[in-house]
């Protein structure tokens, strides 16, 4: 398989390390383009992956094409690159609020596309991503397609009106994992722990509570349970959590970020 990355910010830079790490397609047969001549010689050398400024080009070498760029730019990068589509290629997009009917409607012709949403634990290896793929895949085109995401980590099929939810529940929510192991570090330094291994402490925790979720079967509300003692700490540092509406804050946004993706 030859795969090309049109734009290869965060997310594809991720997603690359993860595949590239994995062994799942070589280098030399990666091809990644961007607007920036700085910009591509940095990752190029950083990935060890081929080049190019031309979209076209990377349409011209790839089997499997991932459209790597910003919701806004989609329009503009189809339009310049449609032309180039070939029926037998995969068009792979990671963008929220693009739909598999108007990915195809842009390129104006019968297109094999997969929508994906992936996230940034790509880089690690402990991606997840929401997968949901237009009339035109089989199914031998969507085990490939899998294979190479999972690369990256985790994947399910889901439909793709729960592409939006998808977004919200794994795009987006390593920022907010990010958010609550950053507030963490910052009131364990406030009683005086040093902050590097603050970060550790809470990172460790969040990791690992995430496994026992994955791993042990049981509800979240249970395992929850079995920490918090009678009379104890943990029951008071939750009181105080549900007094500040931590869990009406984290639902509140998440349905805007759901609406955000859906009016992208």
């Amino acid at each position: 398989m030859k795969l090309s990355f049109i734009g290869c910010g965060n997310m594809g830079t991720a997603m690359l390390k993860g595949i590239l790490a994995k062994g799942v397609i070589a280098k030399e047969d990666i091809i990644i383009s961007e607007i920036s001549a700085e910009i591509l010689k940095v990752t190029c050398d950083k990935l060890g992956v081929l080049g190019t400024l031309d979209n076209k080009e990377a349409v011209r070498q790839g089997d499997v094409i991932v459209l790597a760029v910003k919701p806004q730019y989609y329009e503009e990068v189809i339009k310049g690159i449609k032309d180039e589509i070939r029926e037998d290629q995969v068009i792979v997009t990671i963008a929220p609020g693009k739909s598999l009917a108007w990915v195809e409607d842009m390129c104006g012709k019968p297109v094999k596309i997969v929508r994906t949403m992936p996230n940034t634990p790509a880089l690690v290896q402990e991606g997840m991503t929401g997968v949901c793929a237009n009339d035109k895949i089989d199914e031998a085109d969507l085990k490939e397609i899998i294979k190479l995401l999972e690369g990256f980590g985790k994947t399910e099929i889901v439909p793709e009106h729960l592409m939006d939810v998808v977004t919200a529940v794994s795009g987006s929510s390593p920022a907010y994992v990010f958010l609550l192991i950053e507030a963490m570090a910052d009131a364990a330094v406030a009683d005086g722990m040093p902050r590097e291994q603050a970060y550790h402490f809470a990172a460790q925790a969040v990791l690992g509570s995430a496994k026992m979720v994955l791993e042990t079967d049981k509800h979240p509300g249970e395992l929850k349970d079995m920490v918090c003692s009678p009379g104890g700490t943990t029951i008071e540092a939750v009181r105080v959590l549900e007094a500040k509406g931590m869990r009406s804050s984290i639902i509140e946004a998440m349905k805007a970020c759901v609406n955000k993706s859906k009016s992208l």
